[in-house]
């Protein structure tokens, strides 16, 4: 039987993760403050309206070294917590304390490119990779086989998934595209596989592009991570938690 091993979400889109127990899932909507908030760099005409692609915000594929931040969202869903091994930790409140994360994060980007500038906020689905509101899902098993290739030993926390699990055997989820997902009282049905970029390559404990991430995918004739899902029933999802295909 194949369980939900990990849960995270990202409150601030390529700006750290947070670890879950648990979590509700809505029809239509992303995982609940996952990618809630994105920093639109100088160069972006993204305002908060609508979604908008990657190409608008700050994000690990041109600044490697945000791969190594942890978030935390207070119970309040208002205040957050970054953290850095070149930073001190920042408390603040992405709504109306901007200037404090630009300010704080700068250090961490390259100065020659766009630069972080402003966070904008996209209630309920959030600035997910997909112009639909997805939820990720992520299989170890894959994982482990890259990290074969790659001969080190490297942490699942690259792909930034949502949902992971372990079927035994790599790109099992592949197979799952068209289909509808049970995991505990929520049901997602799969829509596509993840195309991965180089935000993969940097270390998410140090920041630093230490593996060829991207070659290894492609050694399989693909440069795809995980597929992309939609709630389509709501309900509670948990660690332990089944996984059924239907």
């Amino acid at each position: 039987m194949t369980t939900l091993v990990q849960l995270f979400r990202h409150p601030l889109k390529s700006h750290g993760r947070e670890e879950l127990q648990s979590v509700t899932l809505t029809a239509g909507q992303a995982m609940p403050f996952d990618r809630l908030w994105a920093v639109a760099h100088d160069h972006s005409r993204a305002d908060g309206s609508e979604w908008a692609r990657c190409v608008n915000f700050s994000i690990g594929t041109k600044a490697p070294k945000l791969a190594a931040i942890n978030a935390v969202l207070a119970e309040d869903g208002k205040t957050l917590t970054l953290s850095h091994p070149e930073r001190p930790d920042l408390t603040f409140q992405p709504d109306s304390e901007a200037a404090r994360l630009i300010e704080w994060v700068l250090p961490l980007v390259p100065q020659d490119r766009a630069l972080p500038d402003r966070i904008l906020r996209l209630a309920e689905r959030g600035f997910t990779d997909t112009p639909f509101p997805s939820v990720s899902l992520c299989n170890l098993a894959s994982h482990r086989a890259v990290a074969d290739k790659a001969g080190v030993a490297l942490s699942n926390l690259r792909w930034r998934g949502n949902i992971w699990f372990d079927t035994g055997t790599a790109w099992d989820e592949f197979n799952w595209i068209g289909k509808d997902v049970a995991i505990g009282g929520a049901l997602l049905r799969v829509r596509e596989p993840i195309r991965r970029c180089l935000h993969t390559a940097a270390n998410p404990e140090t920041g630093e592009r230490d593996v060829d991430t991207l070659g290894i995918l492609n050694s399989w004739d693909h440069q795809d991570f995980g597929v992309y899902a939609e709630v389509i029933q709501s309900g509670q999802v948990a660690i332990g938690d089944a996984i059924e295909v239907k």
